[in-house]
């Protein structure tokens, strides 16, 4: 039989990593094993193990309970609080996850095709276009396994994304991967479980000039991630969540009508002919 041998996490690498850290130290200063900690916060002895690797987040609501039990005061809580707030550098990883298992997606992106709609010379080029990537082929590869792990599982999300119509003339590849870009998104747009609507240029300003967001609806919570200039916050914090989900739904109000959208991309395929 295989061994399994525990994710090791850095506590020097964020707040989670710290808080996973901390809270299997406490747990083996008290003597307590993973069973005991799990029937302490009604959760199974796996959850606990995801906590103290950092595969999963703790609550605010199990962060109390364990301050209680182990006499911290409030310091898991407090932790947790900074944890949430911080940059996370292992952003990247934890949304790809999260993406894997939502079972709502909502995005907004203004300056290009949401990653799960692009094809695979539209991922192509604009990785090619990173100062940063040295293996562009692999990188390719990792986005359409990402890409597939949304898309493709056997019970795919449903999925909402508004687009900016400039992206719809962004010629990344050049004129025939952006007309092949389009037609895939064409056919997208008639899957029951996606929604793409288009903010014309003529919508003026709205929220999402601030930058992409993506709301995640999971199987027990929320979260919400936020783009920024090189990276990227994911956000857990309930309230903040509701504010991102509040957010998207002000930019959606400026969107077209979902035949509409189909009506503006059908014209821009023709653009290009």
């Amino acid at each position: 039989m295989p061994v399994h041998v525990r994710d090791q996490v850095d506590p020097k690498l964020s707040h989670w990593h710290f808080l996973a850290y901390a809270i299997r130290l406490l747990r083996e200063r008290h003597g307590l094993s993973l069973t005991q900690v799990g029937k302490l916060l009604d959760v199974t002895r796996g959850t606990v193990s995801n906590f103290e690797a950092g595969r999963r987040k703790l609550g605010d609501d199990y962060a109390r309970v364990l301050d209680e039990r182990y006499g911290t005061g409030e310091l898991i809580q407090t932790i947790v609080f900074y944890a949430r707030m911080g940059h996370n550098p292992d952003w990247a990883k934890t949304l790809a996850e999260y993406e894997a298992v939502a079972q709502v997606l909502k995005i907004y992106h203004g300056q290009v095709i949401p990653g799960p709609f692009q094809t695979e010379d539209t991922i192509r080029a604009q990785l090619s276009a990173s100062r940063t990537i040295t293996d562009i082929e692999a990188a390719v590869k990792a986005r359409l396994l990402r890409q597939e792990a949304i898309l493709n599982r056997e019970r795919p999300p449903y999925i909402w994304a508004l687009l900016e119509e400039s992206v719809l003339e962004q010629q990344a590849g050049g004129p025939e991967v952006l007309r092949e870009q389009l037609i895939h998104l064409r056919e997208l747009s008639e899957c029951p479980h996606i929604g793409v609507r288009v903010i014309p240029k003529t919508a003026g300003s709205h929220l999402g000039t601030d930058g992409p967001m993506r709301f995640l609806g999971l199987a027990d919570r929320d979260v919400a991630y936020v783009g920024a200039w090189r990276g990227g916050r994911m956000i857990e914090s309930p309230a903040e969540v509701r504010e991102v989900a509040v957010d998207w739904d002000f930019i959606s109000q400026k969107a077209l009508s979902d035949e509409d959208t189909r009506v503006l991309i059908d014209r821009k395929m023709e653009a290009l002919a």
